[in-house]
């Protein structure tokens, strides 16, 4: 067996295609079958479903099973390179960082505290939704992530350190309406005309179990998985919408908008850097551990946001 081989059956599962996993792993397609062949001979079973003409109908469960020890034999071995680099002094890689749409204006602090401690190190950000976090943590195609920390519970696999915490406010058209308001309850802002994150999505379930507690209706006129896209609809039509308040500080407001801070209750949640829990920390997620664990004890990132 050679890791080669497990490369094969990694990039079939992800490409759905054999000719397409050939060329993002650089060979010909004959050797890639070839290779994911002699492994079903090795293992002594059939990785793949196939039809007529070799087509690929999927994965069997054996290749499941297969797929999961191929992932963390990759992973480690990845991380076996990662660590003599470091004892060497010249850590090289790439990190590879999930977090949820709405830390795009932190991450550049968090980003920038790493390359200057490992400027050999290259960062890979990956902006998706919670769930596809946790599964990409859990096929080690992310070193970590970082989301809220109300997902311990479903995390339990993984490791936790807090960044900071993060609070929101009411995005509203700096009118006449708002001149003289600082702050706004959850009760009075869902009297408002809203545009909202898609319901689909983690802040905006968060958003609407609020409302929903205060027995609160909010019919969204716009619905977009953007925040920025949502406070331009802000900026240019009378429609308000819920950001996060580190957005008020980066990027900052737009022309023609107000910030109030939302209370009644007033909502705070936690942003935590995850790992999995390996027996040794892998040098990838270590780094950003580090970095993380600076900025809480420190609050510089908490006071810069605030």
């Amino acid at each position: 067996m050679f890791l080669r081989q497990l490369e094969y059956l990694i990039a079939v599962i992800e490409e759905d295609h054999f000719g397409r996993a050939a060329e993002r792993c650089n060979v010909k397609q004959p050797s890639l079958s070839n290779g994911i062949k002699q492994l079903e001979r090795e293992l002594g079973i059939t990785l793949f479903k196939r039809g007529r003409g070799q087509r690929l109908y999927g994965i069997t469960e054996e290749g499941q099973k297969v797929s999961k020890w191929a992932r963390l034999i990759l992973a480690n071995c990845n991380a076996m390179h990662d660590d003599i680099g470091d004892m060497k002094h010249n850590l090289q890689g790439r990190l590879r960082i999930g977090a949820m749409p709405s830390m795009s204006p932190v991450l550049p602090i968090i980003l920038q505290r790493i390359r200057s401690a490992y400027p050999g190190v290259s960062v890979d950000v990956h902006f998706v939704g919670n769930d596809e976090l946790k599964v990409s943590l859990d096929k080690y195609a992310l070193d970590c992530a970082i989301t809220y920390s109300d997902h311990e519970d479903e995390m339990s696999w993984c490791n936790a350190q807090p960044i900071f915490e993060e609070s929101w406010s009411l995005l509203v058209p700096d009118s006449f309406e708002f001149e003289k308001i600082e702050e706004i309850s959850w009760k009075d802002a869902s009297k408002l005309p809203f545009a909202m994150l898609r319901s689909s999505m983690h802040e905006r379930r968060l958003i609407d179990n609020i409302f929903r507690r205060l027995d609160c209706q909010v019919i969204p006129k716009i619905e977009s998985e953007s925040i920025l896209h949502l406070m331009f609809q802000t900026q240019y039509t009378e429609l308000c919408t819920i950001i996060p308040t580190h957005f008020t500080r980066m990027p900052g407001l737009l022309d023609g908008t107000k910030a109030l801070l939302l209370k009644e209750p007033s909502v705070e949640k936690t942003v935590s850097l995850f790992w999995v829990k390996t027996d040794n920390i892998m040098p990838m997620p270590r780094i950003a551990e580090q970095i993380a664990k600076s900025l809480a004890e420190t609050g510089e990132l908490q006071k810069y946001l605030y």
